[in-house]
């Protein structure tokens, strides 16, 4: 048996005001995601998500002020047949996030209202938005 490859990844939440979480899609995709991404070698996952931020939308972090929010795995959103591990930390949004580099959409989702999307990516509705909410177990999967 072959197992599927595996990626590795470091994703960022960031809430507004509101407490809308941040999400991306990226170029020739249709899933939304915590921005974020793969490793330069050498990187840690707080350097990872710092340099992220900047590439992708513009907002200058330092790896220090990322909190850790968990690190799970699970299937890639836009990878086929391909395992993920993610490290993911909570972020401050220190200014308007413009998007750059592939991320082609920025949209701001109501954590309450995530339980009837179909175009979020696994981490996100399976472990990220349940933590967010308090733990409140998986948002799909019960109906």
């Amino acid at each position: 048996m072959v197992e599927a490859p595996t990626i590795t990844v470091t994703a960022l939440c960031l809430l507004d005001e509101a407490g809308r979480l941040l999400l991306v899609r990226k170029r020739g995709t249709t899933l939304f995601m915590q921005p974020g991404g793969k490793p330069e070698p050498g990187e840690t996952p707080a350097e990872t998500g710092s340099r992220e931020l900047l590439e992708e939308l513009g907002l200058r972090v330092r790896p220090e002020d990322l909190s850790l929010l968990g690190t799970w795995d699970g299937p890639a959103a836009n990878e086929v047949d391909t395992h993920l591990v993610a490290t993911v930390f909570r972020c401050p949004l220190t200014a308007e996030p413009l998007p750059a580099a592939e991320i082609e959409e920025l949209a701001w989702l109501d954590l309450g209202d995530a339980a009837g999307r179909r175009d979020l990516a696994p981490l996100l509705v399976d472990y990220v938005i349940p933590r967010l909410l308090g733990d409140r177990g998986p948002l799909r999967g019960a109906s």
